[in-house]
């Protein structure tokens, strides 16, 4: 069972979490059982897009002996490409089913949405182009663990989106990218090697540095907006969440080893969360 938790990369499913938090919590009504559902589409969709990257890097010669970070499943033989194959069907699959409800209680437009969001996990590492390998991956999260996920989450209990949602949901995005891109930066080493472009192979280390401080800053610097759209103070209870961004920056900007960038990707995984969560509550009360 380890293995497929280690694979799961429980230290990102905060991408999956926070989106449905805060986007429950800027709908007007709850339905309890559509609150549960979203969060089994989310956290279904996360666990396949792992799993699948878990498979398909392998697959590409990308994990090697020299990759730092958790050990991949696939790769380091622990599960077959066939286990790891049936393990991404039954991911999506719960979520897909989870999605079919929602669906059939909120709107069938949202089978498109759940289609392309099954898409987007496949495509992200695998297929002959993969569009991780072409620099995209943080534009597709933050389009699919931002804007779609909360955005969605609303839209199933409101069955319509509103502006506080869309609002709400570009922190989030931003944060779930940087998770991302903290990640890419520890890995530049060997992707480079093998030949998986990803957007921090292709700006450089320096720059990816950048790029992650600029997310996390404006993330915060966002919750301003958030609060304005919303007509109250009660958002900015979210910014009690940054100190917490003050490590992890601390360390993309000055250390370049391992061991502390996976640290540092744990605490922007935590400050999402505990961003998210606050948000939640201010959106909530208001």
């Amino acid at each position: 069972m380890k293995v497929w938790i280690d694979a799961a990369r429980p230290r990102t499913l905060t991408a999956a979490l926070s989106p449905v938090l805060v986007g429950t919590a800027a709908a007007e009504r709850f339905i309890v059982w559509r609150g549960i559902a979203a969060l089994i589409v989310s956290f279904g969709m996360q666990i396949g897009v792992n799993y699948a990257n878990d498979l398909f890097d392998a697959a590409h010669g990308i994990d090697t002996e020299e990759r730092v970070g958790p050990r991949r499943a696939t790769a380091s033989g622990s599960v077959t490409p066939t286990q790891m194959k049936v393990a991404i069907f039954v991911s999506l699959a719960v979520a897909c089913g989870a999605g079919l409800a929602l669906a059939a209680a909120a709107g069938w437009e949202l089978l498109v949405v759940g289609a392309l969001c099954v898409l987007a996990a496949l495509a992200y590492s695998g297929g002959s182009r993969p569009y991780a390998s072409y620099g995209l991956g943080e534009v597709f999260v933050f389009l699919f663990f931002g804007l779609v996920a909360t955005a969605g989450s609303t839209y199933v209990q409101d069955e319509k989106l509103t502006q506080i949602a869309y609002v709400a949901a570009i922190p989030v995005g931003l944060l779930a990218t940087a998770i991302l891109v903290v990640n890419n930066l520890r890995d530049i080493p060997t992707d480079a090697a093998s030949g998986k472009r990803t957007l921090a192979v292709r700006i450089g280390a320096a720059r990816t540095r950048l790029l992650y401080e600029a997310l996390v800053v404006v993330a915060l610097i966002y919750t301003v907006v958030v609060a304005a759209v919303d007509g109250s103070y009660l958002p900015l209870l979210a910014l009690v969440a940054a100190p917490l961004a003050i490590r992890p920056v601390s360390l993309v900007l000055r250390r370049n080893d391992p061991p502390s960038l996976i640290e540092a990707l744990g605490g922007t995984a935590r400050l999402q969360l505990a961003y998210s969560i606050l948000l939640s509550v201010g959106l909530w009360a208001s």
